[in-house]
């Protein structure tokens, strides 16, 4: 909370303006994977801070002819400004409003919400790496977050019917602890988030760094990104070529065209075929139509079409290119016309 309160970065999970004691770190556990009303919450768990401490609250689902109950208890603690969860936009929160809507004539309102879906996050930063996105996956992989004994999500319907049938609790206590790692990972999953975007995790890695620096660029937080990126332009490692791509646009979009073309010009050398691809074409557009300079619009042109011939990209950019070239020698003769003969660089 205080790095986000003090060093004043724009967002979309910046807790500036916000306390420890308005996050609510929040899961459940249902009958199945639909998001329709025939998928029952059998399991509502959330953390909270309190007096510099994490309060864990879990509210179970008897029977299935106690939603009132268990939808009144819940509704009676959730007083919080910013829900956290995991997959929880597509799913969680979604889930909770279908329920609701059968039982909301005897129970509170749901309250409005801000809410960080901590899945969104974790896929930027960390999906060049992972094969799977699940939290357990997160939790292992990127947390160092060992589960012993843990209950696998998908067993957790037939423990809770098993539960209804014989009334033992059991296979219950299971899911609880399940549910419970679940929202403290939630918690630690937000701190290393926050480390990542800020900077001062010390074990982050340059692709993170470069994910963080997308990122920034995505939501338009120029400055941000170009603080990142530009930190990672040395080294000349793929990492440093896809930092300064990214720039490249930046500037681009910032028309910012003398930069653009530089940081392009290095993109076109730097050995990895779709980005020097990419890179001759950007060239060619800015030399052709910002800097009007037709032989080095012509010359990039030329070398993007011989890198297409050694590419997956040609039934996607062969046409283009070929119009572009035919357009850019149609300008070529007619500079011929009025200046007399211009030499053409290979590039």
């Amino acid at each position: 909370m205080s790095i986000w309160n003090s060093r004043g970065i724009s967002h979309p999970l910046s807790a500036e303006g916000f306390s420890a004691e308005d996050l609510f770190f929040f899961d459940t556990e249902t009958t199945g994977l639909g998001t329709g009303a025939g998928n029952t919450i059998f399991l509502l768990g959330y953390a909270s801070i309190s007096d510099g401490e994490i309060i864990v609250r879990q509210h179970i689902l008897p029977h299935p002819g106690a939603e009132v109950p268990l939808y009144d208890s819940f509704l009676r603690y959730v007083n919080y400004n910013t829900l956290i969860t995991y997959n929880g936009k597509a799913f969680d929160w979604p889930q909770v409003k279908t329920r609701h809507t059968l039982v909301r004539e005897h129970v509170p309102k749901l309250p409005e919400f801000g809410h960080f879906d901590l899945f969104h996050a974790a896929r930027r930063l960390w999906k060049h790496k992972l094969g799977s996105l699940k939290l357990s996956v997160v939790e292992a992989e990127v947390l160092g977050i060992k589960r012993k004994d843990d209950i696998p999500g998908y067993l957790a319907p037939m423990i809770y019917f098993d539960f209804i049938e014989t009334k033992q609790p059991d296979g219950m206590l299971g899911i609880l602890k399940h549910n419970e790692i679940d929202v403290l990972s939630l918690i630690t999953l937000y701190i290393h988030i926050t480390f990542q975007l800020h900077g001062i995790d010390h074990n982050q890695t340059r692709i993170e760094s470069y994910e963080v620096g997308r990122w920034f660029a995505a939501i338009g937080e120029q400055e941000q990104a170009e603080k990142v990126l530009t930190k990672l332009m040395d080294g000349g490692d793929l990492t440093s070529f896809q930092a300064k791509r990214e720039l490249a646009f930046q500037y681009k979009k910032a028309k910012e065209w003398d930069k653009a073309k530089n940081m392009f010009q290095e993109v076109a050398d730097s050995g990895d075929l779709k980005m020097m691809l990419e890179a001759c074409v950007e060239l060619a557009k800015i030399f052709e139509h910002r800097i009007k300079d037709i032989t080095q619009a012509l010359a990039y042109c030329d070398k993007a079409i011989r890198l297409l011939a050694q590419s997956d990209k040609q039934d996607e950019w062969q046409k283009p290119l070929q119009f572009r070239k035919e357009r850019l020698m149609q300008k070529y003769r007619k500079s011929l016309d009025n200046h007399g003969s211009i030499i053409v660089t290979k590039i």
